[in-house]
């Protein structure tokens, strides 16, 4: 366990025991809640273990580096960024997974493009984009996103 994750669960804990003196029935009722929550982004979670290891069973790290390493280049960074402007998951599958593939031999400039892509280009929501904010607002906010999504990938393949 990394450092970080040690002190956050101790201010975790920390917290909950402040609550848990200062009131007990607050505190349980948001023990209670935050149960629910974890309960509702379970099948989440269970996706992301799958996905992952899917993943990682047909792909070998040297497949990995060689379409969205350092090896594939820009072209390997736009393929990704095409595939995170079509899909359409939570960021609780997506930081995950963009883990496992830096891990994993994929770029850093090609993990930000997917991680900028997934989250800033609608292409699965472009419908109901272009029939609230019309055609022309819609695409363009599409394109200006794109471009700042390589943009960032540039960037930051360039400083990591």
């Amino acid at each position: 366990m990394s450092v970080t994750a040690i002190i956050v669960n101790i201010l975790a804990l920390g917290g909950l025991a402040l609550a848990l003196t200062k009131d007990r029935g607050k505190a349980r009722q948001a023990l209670r809640a935050a149960l629910r929550s974890f309960l509702g982004i379970l099948p989440s979670l269970i996706i992301i273990v799958v996905l992952i290891s899917l993943l990682m069973a047909f792909l070998r790290p040297d497949d990995i580096s060689r379409y969205i390493g350092d090896q594939a280049g820009f072209v390997g960074t736009l393929a990704v960024a095409a595939v995170g402007a079509v899909l359409f998951m939570p960021a609780v599958v997506a930081f995950p997974l963009a883990a496992s593939l830096l891990a994993n031999g994929a770029s850093v400039q090609s993990v930000a493009a997917f991680i900028t892509t997934l989250t800033m280009i609608g292409v699965v929501t472009l419908p109901l984009e272009i029939k609230e904010f019309g055609r022309r607002m819609a695409l363009l906010r599409n394109v200006f996103s794109a471009a700042a999504a390589l943009a960032i990938a540039l960037a930051m393949g360039a400083l990591l």
